[in-house]
């Protein structure tokens, strides 16, 4: 039986509106029949708001009592629905920034949401790469000390780090190829998307291999509910051709609005896919 989850990214229509949180994440995951939660730290409003103000004034603290009281309600709501949390998804704490004092702030805040991921019993954890497009040999040097850093760490607490190929120097497939084959234990959340122009197929083709988790992303469906593009099919043959066979995470970003509908065409997309 194929296994999906939902990157909470997916609701955040939903989520700016106010008809939608954590919470009504988790009810609605269970009711779409999803295997996990897969938060994005967007929907973990308090801490992600902590986080972000301890980043400017104290980047070194923990957690308040506060926010792990919160994080244990959010715990205890998978709990009750017998969902546990796959991947969390962050942003905002990413390793390269130009300067020392910056690199340290979003050090500090990974090493918060390495705890947070911890607390809601997370497998993994998304840790962007951060840096441009190019990467130096300097700037390759910060982020490679800083995964490993990080990946460490998270291993002590339980939790897989893994970067994604999303923005700046990672949606470049040689980058992303270059940082994985540096760092043991780092894995890769593989967005079926998010590649700069004219590299997707270098990036399906070169890096399905490294996934330890997937976003299968769509926009828009024709009228049997399959991908206009017809791309979804065939990169989910190259992920299961690769050996991929974990949980099919989906993060949809439907251009006519229908967040809700637009999860369930993907999830019926996918299956299809995997069976054809």
């Amino acid at each position: 039986m194929t296994q999906f989850a939902v990157c909470s990214y997916s609701f955040h229509r939903a989520l700016a509106a106010g008809e939608q949180d954590i919470f009504r994440y988790i009810s609605d995951c269970k009711e779409l029949g999803m295997a996990q939660l897969d938060p994005w730290n967007g929907h973990l409003v308090p801490i992600s708001e902590e986080s972000d103000r301890l980043k400017a004034s104290d980047p070194d603290a923990p957690l308040s009592s506060e926010s792990i009281a919160y994080l244990e309600q959010v715990k205890a709501a998978g709990d009750a629905v017998e969902l546990s949390f796959g991947c969390v998804a962050v942003d905002g704490a990413h390793v390269y920034e130009p300067t020392a004092e910056a690199r340290r702030a979003n050090r500090g805040a990974a090493y918060r949401w390495i705890d947070a991921a911890r607390r809601l019993g997370a497998r993994q954890i998304r840790l962007d790469a951060g840096g441009p497009e190019e990467l130096t040999d300097e700037i390759f040097d910060i982020i490679v000390e800083g995964y490993h850093d990080i990946v460490k760490r998270a291993a002590d607490n339980g939790v897989e780090v893994v970067m994604e190929n999303h923005w700046g120097s990672s949606h470049i497939p040689t980058n992303v190829v270059r940082i994985l084959d540096a760092v043991d234990g780092l894995g890769l959340l593989f967005d079926s998307h998010n590649w700069a122009e004219g590299l997707r197929e270098e990036g399906w083709q070169r890096c399905a291999k490294y996934a330890r988790a997937a976003h299968i992303k769509t926009f828009e469906f024709d009228d049997d509910g399959n991908d206009p593009a017809g791309e979804i099919p065939r990169v989910i043959h190259l992920l299961a051709d690769a050996g991929y066979d974990d949980v099919w995470g989906i993060e949809s970003v439907p251009y006519d609005g229908d967040e809700y509908g637009a999860v369930k065409k993907t999830m019926a997309l996918i299956e299809r896919s995997l069976q054809g």
